[in-house]
């Protein structure tokens, strides 16, 4: 363990164990939300990489720094939350409401987040787009700081990416515990995504799903996206008559949230640059609880 007084503390770790509960022990007489604290506020890397999954898995002989300030311009932002960060890359987790990226030069996105963020904490690179989420559908989004990056993500999406699932809460009953979803998707000049079962001329979209409960109104559903076409889930589900609650373009009117019941809360990938697998999951969206209550 080495000592530095003014800014952070060094930890070597000895052997295998998750990092929240690895913070717990060495910073004795820390309180467990204040450890989740500095975890979520970006006080915590590994191997020099910025960590903020509180389940990361630490390996012996991995070098932990711990802030004992908050980091200077730590991200802070209704909207966006930042779940992993290195020299290449940044994984967020976005909130319902905003884009993912820019549709004019004025509009509020992640990537304006980020940017600012990037400014204010002294990194000089800024934000790539490498996949999206619509504005209403929270969840994880993986962006890129650097040009090799961006370019081996974009280039060999299908390849680096092992894993993308999503939960939604879909209208009515689903029966089949799990199924494939498979059409053509091709938008109209008013921008609405249409499905046919043959080739329309548009793109091939696979969906896998899982039908996890039910109620008499309603189905929780975890989504696997083999392809990630624009509205893919939102468009299979309602190919079924079972659209997404509180989908306004392509859903019923069920909407007993007063939002989009769609979560991206599974990500996994290898990292462009390093080859390591990464994989991220987010903790239920409270609608899921809300529903679980029986609100």
């Amino acid at each position: 363990m080495t000592y530095r007084p003014s800014k952070s503390i060094v930890y070597r770790v000895s052997q295998a164990q998750e990092l929240l509960p690895f913070i717990l022990h060495v910073m004795q007489g820390v309180s467990h939300n204040r450890a989740k604290a500095i975890l979520t506020g970006g006080g915590v890397t590994v191997d020099r990489r910025k960590v903020t999954r509180h389940d990361f898995s630490l390996k012996p002989g991995m070098v932990v720094e711990i802030a004992r300030h908050k980091p200077r311009g730590e991200l802070k932002s209704k909207f966006v939350r930042i779940v992993y960060e290195d020299a290449h890359l940044v994984v967020v987790e976005k909130a319902v409401g905003i884009l993912s990226m820019a549709s004019s030069p004025a509009t509020f996105c992640v990537k304006q987040v980020l940017d600012d963020y990037f400014r204010r904490s002294g990194q000089r690179c800024t934000t790539h787009v490498v996949h999206r989420l619509d504005r209403d559908t929270s969840g994880l989004l993986v962006y890129a700081k650097t040009i090799e990056a961006e370019q081996i993500l974009e280039h060999n999406w299908r390849e680096i990416v092992t894993d993308r699932r999503y939960l939604a809460l879909a209208s009515g009953v689903i029966e089949e515990k799990q199924g494939t979803l498979k059409s053509w998707l091709k938008d109209n000049k008013a921008y609405i995504t249409y499905s046919s079962p043959v080739d329309n001329g548009g793109k091939l979209a696979i969906t896998h799903f899982r039908t996890l409960a039910t109620d008499d109104r309603h189905s929780l559903v975890e989504l696997k996206l083999e392809t990630g076409r624009k509205n893919q889930i939102r468009v299979h589900l309602q190919d079924i008559g079972h659209p997404v609650c509180g989908d306004i373009k392509y859903g019923n009117g069920d909407d007993p949230f007063g939002r989009l019941c769609l979560h991206a809360y599974r990500l996994a990938f290898y990292h462009p640059i390093t080859g390591e697998h990464l994989e991220f999951e987010t903790a239920r969206p409270r609608w899921i609880e809300q529903k679980a209550a029986g609100k």
